[in-house]
């Protein structure tokens, strides 16, 4: 399946995605242990909840599945990048019109965002200054 094919993640299958990314291969009752950990009671979920969702992700070619010792464990199939780049893409069109200025004007006016993060901002839109200069020099 190639990765224009993939469907994006919903909300529970990216959360599934973010742990996997940092920490995989995992069983199921690894992620659904961390999950819960991190949730309130009232909106914790069962492991067969978990476990269905995960047999989906691995049907829609989001997670791939290996047997070790009779143990499943699951990985990332879809690269984090890519993965992130479709979503904000799909949040660009969805909500700001198809304008990735206006989705990061709203992220940065959210007031969330680091001194770190700014620093590493200006130097990304120093860098496609650039880019777009020695582009500019060629034509």
């Amino acid at each position: 399946m190639s990765e224009h094919s993939l469907p994006t993640p919903t909300d529970a299958e990216l959360e599934i995605l973010q742990l996997l990314w940092n920490k995989s291969p995992e069983s199921v009752r690894y992620v659904n242990d961390h999950i819960n950990s991190r949730r309130a009671p009232e909106a914790q979920v069962g492991y067969t909840t978990t476990l269905k969702q995960m047999q989906v992700m691995l049907e829609k070619g989001l997670l791939r599945r290996e047997i070790v010792e009779r143990n499943h464990l699951y990985s990332p199939e879809v690269d984090r990048a890519q993965t992130q780049a479709r979503v904000v893409q799909d949040l660009a069109d969805l909500a700001f019109d198809g304008s990735a200025s206006s989705l990061v004007l709203r992220a940065l006016g959210s007031g969330n965002a680091t001194p770190e993060e700014l620093a590493a901002i200006k130097a990304m839109i120093a860098e496609m200054e650039t880019r777009m200069g020695a582009k500019d020099e060629k034509q």
